[in-house]
């Protein structure tokens, strides 16, 4: 009996569609932008439930930066988000599989493509494709990963959001079409996130 008590308690987007769960993400986010997160599913029975197994309602695909946690900024639980984080939430094909578990393995109903604000890893790219320098390391496939959206960017005011914005939308093309992903049905959306108001709007 406590075992079906906690499943009706935790598991509230078991039979959840994408709308539903991207309408509740949302929720979660205005929570959090107003002061008001309720943290939820982060007691210790939550931890015991996601010991023995996981069903994350959602992916979320984000930049590692770290003012961008997806489990605050959308106010979620312990096992809510399945989250892959990449400087600038850029896409390989060991990223491509993470994201592809999600609904393959997992049944999340949802992909969430999160760029935000002042993104570090954009500023840099740009910095280094408008004066010709090359990046330490192996900074320079960030650089290359983003190189299509600064050309396209048109030399906009605000360069930086400019290409967030357009990686973003860009980035949320090629799991729409992802024959892994269409087959579970599985959503895709690109949102954005405020560093200054804490809130997501979406872009894609």
């Amino acid at each position: 009996m406590r075992d079906e008590s906690l499943a009706t308690r935790y598991l509230p987007f078991c039979d959840a569609g994408a709308s539903q769960v991207w309408a509740s993400l949302q929720r979660g986010n205005r929570r959090w932008a107003a002061g008001a997160s309720r943290r939820p599913r982060q007691d210790p029975d939550r931890r015991r439930q996601v010991a023995v197994g996981q069903s994350p309602y959602a992916v979320v695909l984000s930049c590692i930066d770290s003012r961008v946690p997806p489990e605050v900024v959308f106010d979620a639980g312990l096992g809510d988000l399945l989250v892959v984080r990449t400087a600038a939430h850029t896409v390989d094909r060991l990223v491509t599989a993470a994201v592809q578990f999600g609904p393959q393995a997992l049944h999340a109903r949802l992909v969430v493509v999160l760029g935000h604000q002042r993104c570090g890893a954009v500023s840099a790219a740009a910095r280094a494709l408008r004066e010709q320098e090359t990046l330490p390391g192996e900074l320079p496939s960030i650089v290359a990963a983003l190189e299509p959206v600064y050309t396209g960017s048109g030399g906009e005011a605000d360069e930086v959001d400019a290409m967030v914005r357009a990686h973003t939308v860009r980035t949320v093309a090629s799991p729409r079409v992802d024959a892994v992903l269409s087959g579970q049905a599985a959503s895709v959306v690109g949102a954005y996130y405020s560093l200054d108001t804490g809130l997501v709007r979406r872009v894609a």
